[in-house]
């Protein structure tokens, strides 16, 4: 957990910071461009989502679809390959990882998800690659040896119950790929996340890698939509996740909550209940751009405009985080470490 000094603030010296698909505020996410950037500005552990190729590899993308975030769209040859379809309860048309095999797959380039915001990164489109999970692993050894220093990696599982559903079950692959590569105990630097409940409670039998169950605002759990993700920030619900995960992964407004005019209020009570059965809180996700900021922190009228982000990064730090998840490693390198 942080350490504080003696007024009690939090000094923020020992929060976690997981570079959010990379340096992905600034190279186009999930490529090893955006996570060698992340690691060289001093991320504690890069976070590669994980879905599957149609042959069952583990390739990094925050979504199966891939309209969004690859240039497919301008191959005629993967024309056919449009289609719709219902994953976690929602309708979508486009192109998807799981129609693709890992050489088709490797014949697309990356896009920047958000190029209206982040148009200096939009100038990167069309240069990477979408990395293999094992690509991944290997970057994080060779800079571990370049800079002397450990360097974490935080997968999550993308929509698992629908990759079940159709053949590919992320149990098998994923721990061996993390077993043969050393990750096996739970000081390891790794953590496995995910959405999903079943999944967590399976790999908890598993391995002793430590788990992170993720909890949003809404909608429910795909594999548990009886639940409500809010049941689960209860006293109740922190003591089930505590038999099985680690830690939680929190929409930062869990945390901080905002009132009607979109400032955030006093912290709520959840970072303090889930210490209290054993639970780190990792948030997700700070992002320095205004459109994400409350309107405290805010500089200017303009979405795209820098705002003030260390302000925020400290009101999280003070609430008393274990970890934080950014798309802009850099600036809460900053403002934690310098």
């Amino acid at each position: 957990m942080p350490q504080q000094d003696g007024d009690g603030a939090n000094l923020g010296k020992d929060v976690l910071i997981i570079a959010h698909r990379g340096a992905s505020g600034e190279r186009p996410e999930h490529t090893l461009a955006s996570y060698e950037r992340a690691i060289d500005q001093g991320a504690d552990y890069v976070e590669p989502d994980l879905v599957f190729t149609k042959d069952g590899f583990l390739v990094a993308r925050h979504e199966n679809a891939i309209t969004d975030t690859t240039d497919v769209a301008d191959h005629p040859e993967f024309a056919d390959r449009k289609t719709s379809k219902t994953i976690d309860g929602h309708a979508l048309t486009g192109w998807f990882t799981e129609d693709f095999t890992l050489a088709e797959l490797r014949t697309l380039r990356a896009r920047e998800r958000l190029p209206e915001l982040r148009r200096s990164s939009a100038d990167f489109d069309g240069l990477f690659q979408i990395p293999t999970f094992d690509e991944i692993i290997a970057l994080v050894r060779v800079k571990e040896n370049e800079t002397g220093r450990t360097i974490g990696i935080y997968p999550e599982t993308k929509h698992p119950s629908y990759f079940e559903a159709i053949g590919l079950s992320f149990d098998g692959p994923l721990l061996k790929t993390l077993h043969n590569a050393g990750y096996v105990s739970a000081d390891a630097p790794i953590f496995i996340q995910s959405f999903e409940i079943d999944n967590l409670r399976r790999l908890n039998k598993l391995t002793d890698i430590r788990l992170i169950q993720l909890i949003r605002v809404a909608p429910n759990p795909a594999d548990h939509p009886e639940l409500d993700y809010k049941m689960m920030t209860n006293a109740s619900g922190l003591k089930d996740i505590a038999q099985y995960a680690d830690g939680i992964g929190v929409q930062k407004t869990l945390v901080l909550p905002r009132s009607g005019d979109d400032r955030s209020t006093a912290p709520s009570s959840l970072v303090a209940d889930a210490h209290m059965v054993g639970l780190d809180v990792h948030i997700w996700t700070l992002r320095r751009e205004n459109i994400f900021l409350p309107a405290e922190y805010r500089q200017g009228s303009e979405p795209q405009t820098i705002g003030d982000f260390s302000g925020e990064i400290a009101a999280f730090v003070a609430a008393g985080v274990d970890g934080i998840f950014t798309d802009n490693t850099k600036d809460v390198v900053s403002a934690l470490r310098d």
